[in-house]
């Protein structure tokens, strides 16, 4: 008897902790019962003391300042002094064997939720796993089941898309194998590309993919220098040790019982271990990916990133190192960590560079080019500007950020992204007004900046423009822009008497990763009566005009048949044809982020993004 209801209590938490019952919907409103986990005031106030002066040293030693240590100023590079206070902060840093110490704990799970987080997030953030759809048609989509870690999921399904759809075995080996003058992006295409059949995809082939993106967003948390993976010290080697069909029992008996509820949980339970080469890494996570499948899966991730990039330096990214990673009162990932994970940095904003904002004082952006990118709605709603360097990633693949949620955008070909040469042009000004542009995206430049940028675009104002333009001190970028698009091209302008040149036709793929009704065709559960609940996937036809075409063409752009990308209606064969009804959801806003008054169209219920 006793035998029986220990089976029967392993299997009640085997499908407990892997979550194998039909996903629940997203929890938009915090649960009532939200008890607090807390520490006291004052343990509060010391540890957000201590992260905030890591985060002000790095900060000091980045900009060449001296830095009191130990009661005698810190000398500048020529000093000789410095190295010893960088070897004191790297000795802040998380230690490289297998455990955390409970300092470095209670800093951890103060960054991450602060004080007087509710049980509700915490159980959020405990309860999502990194796993694929069990369902055929979306099966290539990493299912969310909670509220909460849909920044983390939305981030790694990004990287995995780019090692799906365009960085396959054989064409990584065909890439190396390709002359230095060629193109590696036109290897993009392949036989899943051609088939649109995203079910094709493998088992084995997604576990690999799953592996190399997680891989790949540590070591670019850790400057390509090291990966630190977080799993749990109940677990140990052995889910390695173990054979297949073991590996969910052990899973199932370390997480029964075990839940994250504040700083010391975290302590008793995290296990850390640091690699210094891809390959090591890589052959850890596929070794322990069983862990990062069950439903401590996300919080292991982000914990893994954030200790891969170092807690002083994640600290000193920030422009309030006070506030947590994880925002209240619904337990959403922050911009932070999605930038973490998308450039390696914890930046909290969005644009390129930095904005300085005068007196020693300016905010973070993303500097660099990234691998996948990043677009969202609160661009169309005017409360920010994502750059050039999350707005084109090297691959057509893009999170895409709500008020409340982040999913997927892509392409099938990197040829939605080339520019033609007037699109080119049009991007060179951009860039160069965007440059001397310090209202954080407010779209003004002072005339001293609008002369620079002149120069540097060479375009050659008539006087009476360029005195209409410079009379009120400012320089507005609406107002410049339309001069632009009403000057001759061999004076540095856009004038097109078409209006039609340039004009796109592509598709594009829309990934919600939340299980949600879906009433589309086939799609009902058998019976016929209810609808399955399951991740989404839309396919929109895009049809993007020039940017300067003038309002009275555009009652002529049609969104044609399915061709490829960059296709434009030319000459006496083609036929113009009726444009269908521009369709109209919250998505399409942020794809015009990308692509300014793109017309989109889909079957069946429109994308969802929240």
């Amino acid at each position: 008897m006793a035998d029986q209801q220990e089976e029967e209590d392993l299997r009640m938490a085997l499908r407990m902790s892997m979550q194998n019952s039909p996903p629940e919907p997203k929890r938009s409103k915090p649960r009532e019962a939200a008890n607090l986990a807390t520490t006291t005031p004052e343990e509060s106030r010391r540890l957000q003391r201590e992260l905030m002066a890591a985060a002000a040293e790095k900060r000091m030693l980045a900009t060449g300042k001296s830095v009191p240590a130990s009661g005698s100023p810190l000398k500048s590079d020529s000093g000789g002094d410095i190295g010893t206070k960088e070897m004191e902060i790297k000795a802040k840093e998380v230690k490289l064997g297998n455990e955390l110490s409970e300092k470095e704990a209670y800093l951890l799970f103060f960054m991450v939720f602060g004080n007087g987080v509710s049980k509700d997030i915490l159980a959020q953030w405990s309860n999502q796993g990194i796993r694929f759809s069990p369902d055929p048609e979306t099966s290539m989509i990493l299912v969310q089941h909670e509220g909460g870690p849909c920044g983390v999921l939305a981030a790694i399904q990004a990287f995995v898309l780019k090692h799906l759809l365009f960085c396959p075995d054989d064409l990584v080996k065909a890439a190396q194998s390709t002359p230095q003058n060629s193109t590696p992006r036109r290897l993009s295409k392949n036989q899943y590309v051609a088939s649109n059949n995203f079910a094709a995809f493998t088992e084995n082939a997604k576990a690999r993919a799953l592996v190399k993106s997680m891989g790949e967003i540590l070591f670019l948390c850790g400057n390509n220098k090291r990966a630190v993976i977080a799993t749990l010290s109940s677990i140990g080697d052995g889910v390695e040790e173990s054979e297949d069909s073991l590996t969910d029992v052990i899973i199932a008996q370390a997480l029964e019982g075990l839940s994250i509820e504040s700083a010391s949980d975290l302590h008793k339970v995290l296990r850390v271990e640091t690699y210094t080469t891809p390959a090591s890494a890589y052959k850890r996570l596929e070794a322990i990916i069983p862990v990062f499948q069950s439903r401590m899966g996300a919080l292991l991730f982000l914990i893994s990133a954030l200790l891969s990039r170092g807690l002083d330096c994640v600290q000193a990214d920030r422009d309030d190192p006070s506030l947590p990673l994880v925002t209240a009162p619904f337990g959403h990932a922050s911009q932070e960590i999605v930038n973490l994970l998308l450039c390696g940095q914890a930046v909290p904003n969005v644009f390129d560079g930095r904005m300085d904002l005068g007196g020693g004082m300016f905010l973070k952006g993303v500097s660099t080019n990234v691998e996948v990118g990043f677009l969202t709605l609160l661009e169309s709603l005017n409360f920010c500007k994502v750059g050039q360097n999350l707005k084109c990633p090297k691959w057509p693949i893009w999170v895409v950020g709500s008020e409340s949620h982040y999913t997927v955008l892509f392409a099938l070909d990197t040829a939605v992204q080339d520019e033609n040469e007037l699109e080119a042009r049009d991007s060179q000004i951009r860039k160069a007004f965007d440059a001397q542009d310090q209202s954080g995206g407010g779209g003004f430049i002072s005339v001293e900046g609008f002369h620079q940028v002149l120069r540097e675009t060479n375009i050659r104002l008539p006087s009476e423009k360029l005195d209409s333009l410079c009379g009120s001190g400012f320089i507005v970028w609406s107002e410049f822009w339309q001069v632009i698009l009403d000057l001759d091209k061999s004076l540095g302008g856009l004038k097109d008497s078409t209006g039609q040149m340039g004009q796109k036709i592509f598709d594009l793929y829309h990934f919600n990763g939340i299980a949600k009704s879906d009433l589309n065709g086939s799609q009902f559960s058998s019976g016929g009566e209810t609808p399955m609940q399951r991740p989404r996937l839309t396919k929109l036809r895009v049809s993007v005009p020039p940017r300067w075409t003038p309002e009275e063409f555009m009652a002529d752009v049609a969104v044609l048949p399915s061709g490829s990308a960059g296709a434009q209606p030319s000459g006496k064969d083609t036929e113009v044809a009726k444009p269908e009804p521009s369709q109209h959801a919250p998505l399409v806003d942020c794809i015009r982020t990308r692509w300014p008054r793109a017309v989109c169209n889909w079957v069946g219920d429109p994308p969802s993004i929240v």
